[in-house]
């Protein structure tokens, strides 16, 4: 009998210690965004909701990071990227297949190409994204209905790498 009460015990240790972890993943949600200026001028900016984040180097989010935007800054950028080659991020763990991580290159007015930009998720995805070179680049955004241009990744914590030039 102390046996069978025992493996209940250690059931039940066991099942608690896996429902208090399974919420800590959920919480432990977060994306590094590195921004890379090989231009040799400028000022890469990492926007979101008017803030900017970084002016360089890598910033990291603590959850998910949505609507988030970078340019690099020439000195004709508005805050929000406004005349200039523009990538927008959304990262997020995917709650359903289809709602994870997307990000694309855009040049739909009011922005205009002003210099080279890539990207490519790490950490998951490895290598998939998109490089918008020249004005005339195939793969970007230039209408809102350009849904090619997006790259998406159903990866947990991805990490996204954008390049100028």
């Amino acid at each position: 009998m102390l046996a069978f009460l025992n493996a209940i015990l250690v059931s039940t240790l066991f099942l608690t210690r896996m429902t208090l972890a399974a919420p800590l993943k959920a919480r432990s949600e977060s994306h590094t965004i590195n921004l890379v200026n090989n231009c040799g001028k400028g000022t890469p900016k990492l926007v979101q909701d008017g803030q900017v984040l970084s002016t360089g180097g890598s910033f990291t989010s603590s959850g998910s990071f949505v609507a988030g935007i970078a340019y690099l800054d020439d000195g004709s950028c508005l805050l929000n990227g406004e005349y200039c080659t523009t990538v927008e991020m959304t990262l997020v763990n995917p709650t359903s297949p289809g709602a994870g991580s997307s990000t694309d290159v855009t040049l739909i007015s009011p922005h205009a190409w002003n210099v080279g930009a890539s990207f490519s998720y790490f950490s998951g995805c490895d290598g998939q994204g998109q490089a918008c070179m020249t004005a005339d680049c195939a793969n970007a955004f230039r209408i809102d209905t350009d849904y090619f241009a997006q790259t998406q990744c159903e990866e947990d914590n991805v990490g996204l790498t954008v390049t100028f030039c």
